[in-house]
């Protein structure tokens, strides 16, 4: 993160010496994300102050994919911040991918906490707009022994005998996703699987999906797969997305439509992204 950071702050400053008209950074992910306010005395507020250097080395707007929160757009004070949904658009993929292996069975969108439930409710619609039925939303609230230990958990919401699909911005080290994972199996789901934005798999996130009992982990392609990653794991190209948004504002144009709910449009784009995407769910 730390040279991609510095490789960006030069090349926009050889671009601002090279008397460009505008700068516009395209961020699949945003580092630092996840340190977005002051948890205790004496420690920075590391989003904001990536935000301050990149205003200040001659940023004019910002495309970014997925924000581990929206606050961060406020980071930046004087440069417009477009928060693009990967979500939103593997909500198609999904549809003709994942969806026909369930059969008639019901489905629950899973947040893994609280915060989460706007983007899980999001995804939710989004299926729904694609003619998905019969699906609800559910919530897991961990229980805490530590810094960074669950001792268990608890679900809010109906999941005995449906497909559970957990929603989320990032996987890190997959610990909690796995345990998620786990507590709805107990409680009776037929299946789980997982969708997420940026696949970091730091430490034995890899290991411990290989070893869980969910399905697939479906992932965007923001940041690059690792070698060795097991067969679970399926990415969606979010390039088509990202293509849009920039030929939206190369041409003076809205980028509003790219908020919006997916239609059947989206549906149809979703062969195109399954052909950038490096594999698909196979059937069960």
């Amino acid at each position: 993160v730390n040279d991609n950071l510095i490789e960006l702050f030069l090349l926009m400053r050889c671009l601002r010496r090279a008397s460009a008209k505008t700068v516009t950074l395209v961020i699949p992910y945003f580092g630092y994300a996840r340190q977005d306010r002051k948890t205790t005395a004496r420690v920075p507020i590391s989003a904001s102050d990536v935000a301050i250097m990149l205003e200040n080395a001659g940023a004019d707007r910002v495309l970014a994919v997925d924000l581990h929160c929206g606050q961060i757009q406020g980071f930046f004070h004087h440069s417009p911040v477009d928060n693009l949904s990967a979500l939103r658009d593997m909500a198609p993929f999904i549809n003709e991918e994942l969806v026909p292996t369930f059969g008639d069975d019901p489905i629950c969108v899973v947040s893994p906490d609280a915060g989460g439930v706007a983007r899980a409710k999001m995804f939710l619609e989004s299926l729904t707009t694609l003619g998905v039925s019969n699906i609800g939303l559910a919530i897991t609230v961990k229980h805490r022994s530590g810094p960074g230990e669950i001792e268990g958990m608890n679900v809010v919401g109906e999941i005995q005998g449906k497909h559970c699909i957990i929603v989320d911005d990032m996987i890190d080290t997959a610990g909690t996703l796995c345990k998620s994972a786990e507590t709805l199996m107990e409680l009776g789901a037929k299946s789980v699987s997982a969708c997420a934005t940026h696949g970091l798999f730091n430490g034995p996130a890899l290991d411990r999906i290989e070893k869980s009992c969910m399905s697939y982990v479906i992932v965007g392609d923001t940041i690059p797969l690792r070698d060795g990653a097991h067969k679970k794991i399926k990415v969606v190209s979010c390039a088509l997305l990202l293509a849009e948004a920039i030929a939206c504002i190369h041409q003076g144009e809205s980028v509003s439509g790219l908020f919006k709910l997916p239609t059947n449009e989206d549906a149809k784009k979703a062969s195109l992204r399954k052909q950038l995407s490096t594999t698909s769910v196979p059937p069960q």
